[in-house]
């Protein structure tokens, strides 16, 4: 596919193109894991983030795996005076499956359990490419499954949870939709797949057109899918959700992106496929985005207005209204 690749420094407007060039030209530079790892985790600590809030208390759970694999870890936010029997957020970090960790989105979480009345769950998944698919597949379906088990003790409605990611949680909220009808439950109310990672093939005009090191870009997606699927023989819809077959019975979607995602072409074409499928599926495609600036240039009114109708999407979700 010749696909001309876009120059986001010359497509952006001020807000976004000073966030863009204040990025390390190497950020998202794979070729040596630990070094990127470790520059992401540095990065992060330098962005300016509010304190968590007094009024949340954060908790570490070790639950068990699936089918034997080892505990996995489930962080829950809660709010002290939370009335019993709220809806859950189940929470996927981003990072290319090869990046990332729970502690990424503490204040998210904290905020949207104080803002939102309920109660959030967020699960720290193995990485690729030490733990290839299944792995990260399975801790999430584990998390999942511990939350609905024990959703009285944990003051959580069983029948009002939702579950949600960014990028590559986006990628493994949705597998893990399709999981869960498959298997028979537990029950999921609604997810919220935010510029999800849905297509291995990495074939779509949009998957060639985002080259620039600086954000998640095509090199960066061919390698993060690699370490995921490892040596695996034949993919599973599970890990890429965009070849699935059937997409019926599955909880209604929200998904959005930016125009100048890479995965903005099968993020459009996965909800197209979910309306044909009969499922709901809400798109918002915000102009003058890329992958991660509604995190990044939080101060830009497109940032905002994501951010608001992000939220207010979520507490429909989460409280059944419409």
């Amino acid at each position: 596919m010749a696909v001309q690749p876009i120059d986001l420094a010359s497509r952006l407007d001020d807000d976004h193109r000073q966030v863009l060039f204040a990025l390390p030209p190497d950020l998202l530079d794979l070729s040596d894991l630990a070094k990127t790892r470790a520059g992401l985790t540095e990065l992060l600590a330098k962005l300016p983030t509010p304190d968590l809030p007094a009024e949340v208390a954060i908790e570490d759970e070790q639950v068990p795996g699936h089918a034997g694999d080892p505990d996995v870890m489930v962080r829950l936010y809660r709010r002290a005076d939370l009335e019993p029997d709220a809806p859950a957020l189940y929470w996927i970090h981003g990072g290319g499956m090869v990046l990332g960790s729970v502690e990424m989105n503490d204040v998210e979480s904290a905020l949207r359990a104080l803002t939102l009345d309920c109660v959030v769950a967020s699960v720290d998944y193995r990485l690729a490419p030490e733990h290839p698919f299944p792995a990260p597949m399975n801790d999430c379906y584990a998390g999942l499954c511990w939350l609905a088990a024990n959703a009285g003790d944990l003051g959580v409605d069983a029948d009002r949870i939702v579950i949600g990611g960014a990028s590559a949680g986006g990628g493994l909220a949705a597998g893990l939709a399709l999981m869960a009808r498959d298997h028979g439950g537990p029950a999921i109310t609604s997810q919220l797949l935010v510029y999800p990672m849905l297509d291995h093939r990495n074939t779509t005009a949009s998957s060639h057109a985002i080259t620039d090191s600086r954000v998640w870009n095509r090199e960066a997606n061919i390698a993060g899918w690699a370490a995921y699927l490892g040596d695996a023989d034949r993919v599973s819809p599970y890990a890429s959700p965009a070849i699935a077959e059937d997409l019926s019975g599955l909880p209604p979607a929200y998904i959005n992106v930016g125009e100048f995602d890479m995965f903005l072409d099968e993020d459009v074409a996965y909800a197209l496929a979910l309306n044909r499928a009969g499922v709901p599926a809400e798109l918002h495609v915000y102009p003058g985005a890329f992958h991660g600036s509604n995190g990044f240039v939080t101060e830009s009114p497109i940032s905002q207005r994501w951010q608001a109708e992000e939220r207010e999407a979520l507490r429909r979700a989460l409280h059944g209204d419409h």
